[in-house]
């Protein structure tokens, strides 16, 4: 029967925060790393939250996947309502990484840009994927993971849990074997240390609460930008005739606020091929608003909507204009940048014009990566002016705001 044998959950502020917003659990077959944002109280209370709601097991019904995500989003909605219901945590959130390990098998559940990975046979697999501006900016093709990596906004998240009322979790299972080593971390850890150094140090170290340590030590001596969490465990075979009690274990470094008895956890049996294929993961995700360290609210704007009687009549003339003189047809070569539904800048192709009964003069070109609240205040009127451009004007301008170029 394989079981999580070796275990350690170490957590450190780091070297350029104040206080640790970080949480985490650590006790087989459940481990969970929160990494909260909004401010020193704010920050900490949504990681708090969302690592209480494990507290307590998982749900009886379902799969592993499907329990874990149930305890996500229950965690999101208690910690949006305690956002809306107290001022001083408003905007509050936190990102969450949760595994489940049963007899064979690795279910987990994720939502922001701590991460996982799995070392077998001396390979560090990443398990999950970031939901993060970069991270779906390197998945479109439109940055290298070495443009990534120095992105000035490469801190910024997609998806967390907090900001709405619900919340998208994507899901994975893979099959486990003696020798699997479990790591699940915070970006405090990824963000300083390389995937491959981590492999390294994973595959030197002795025993793994050492191996926590050193990749501790070695995110503060790169900058130590974040708080840094880090829970490890290995899977081993410990026999179906071993005692219960005797199979479950748990180790928390003093003053991490996270590790606490999450008994009552069953186990399920669906397991598949290990081969990193998410249950529930959209070929191109859809960017919500963004959720980064500090949130703001999404800027630009939208095409204008014409409802008084006046400028409705200006826009039919401009439409019987247009058919009039064949000029629809050229209307199809101009672009004008607003941001759609989900605040995020767009490109559209036509004329910057609605008309009563929902006809539309324009349409959706492109969709970019950024929302609109990255967009820096000074270039927004620039930016967001309905001002006909050529297909290469518009391109370039939102083809710089994907690299970061506006921001610096």
């Amino acid at each position: 029967m394989l079981r999580a044998a070796e275990t350690t959950c170490k957590t450190d502020t780091g070297r350029q925060r104040r206080d640790n917003e970080d949480s985490a659990l650590a006790r087989a077959p459940v481990f969970v790393v929160a990494d909260g944002m909004g401010g020193a109280q704010a920050g900490e209370v949504a990681s708090r939250i969302a690592i209480e709601a494990f507290e307590h097991g998982l749900p009886d019904s379902g799969s592993e996947e499907e329990r874990l995500a149930e305890r996500v989003r229950e965690a999101n909605r208690q910690i949006h309502e305690r956002s809306r219901s107290d001022h001083e945590r408003a905007g509050m959130g936190t990102t969450l990484t949760a595994a489940y390990l049963g007899d064979g098998s690795l279910a987990i559940a994720h939502v922001g840009d701590s991460r996982a990975y799995m070392l077998r046979d001396g390979v560090l697999r990443r398990l999950t994927q970031d939901h993060s501006l970069v991270d779906e900016l390197v998945r479109r093709g439109k940055l290298t993971e070495e443009q990534a990596a120095e992105h000035p906004q490469r801190s910024i998240i997609t998806r967390a849990l907090g900001p709405e009322p619900e919340v998208e979790v994507d899901t994975w299972s893979y099959r486990t074997q003696a020798g699997d080593v479990l790591l699940l971390c915070s970006d405090g850890l990824t963000s300083m240390v390389s995937e491959d150094r981590v492999a390294e140090i994973l595959l030197a170290a002795d025993t793994l609460d050492r191996a926590a340590d050193q990749l501790i030590a070695e995110a503060n001596e790169a900058g130590g930008r974040d708080n840094i969490t880090v829970v490890l465990f290995r899977v081993e075979d410990v026999g179906r005739d071993r005692p219960a009690d005797e199979q479950t274990t748990m180790a928390v470094a003093p003053g991490a606020r996270a590790a606490a008895d999450a008994g009552g956890a069953k186990r399920a049996g669906s397991t598949v091929a290990l081969a990193p294929v998410p249950t529930r993961v959209p070929a191109r995700p859809p960017l919500a608003r963004a959720q980064g360290r500090s949130t703001a609210a999404p800027a630009g704007r939208r095409p204008p909507r014409y409802a008084k009687p006046l400028a409705a009549i200006v826009a039919v003339a401009v439409v019987l204009f247009l058919i009039g003189g064949g000029g629809y047809l050229a209307s199809r070569q101009l672009y004008f940048i607003g941001t759609n539904s989900q605040g995020i800048v767009t490109i559209y192709r036509g004329l910057p014009y609605d008309l009563p009964a929902g006809i539309r003069l324009y349409e959706t070109y492109y969709v970019s990566g950024v929302p609109a609240a990255l967009v820096p205040h000074d270039r927004r009127s620039a930016v967001f002016n309905n001002n006909l451009r050529s297909e290469a004007s518009a391109t370039s301008l939102v083809h710089a705001l994907e690299l970061g170029e506006l921001s610096r």
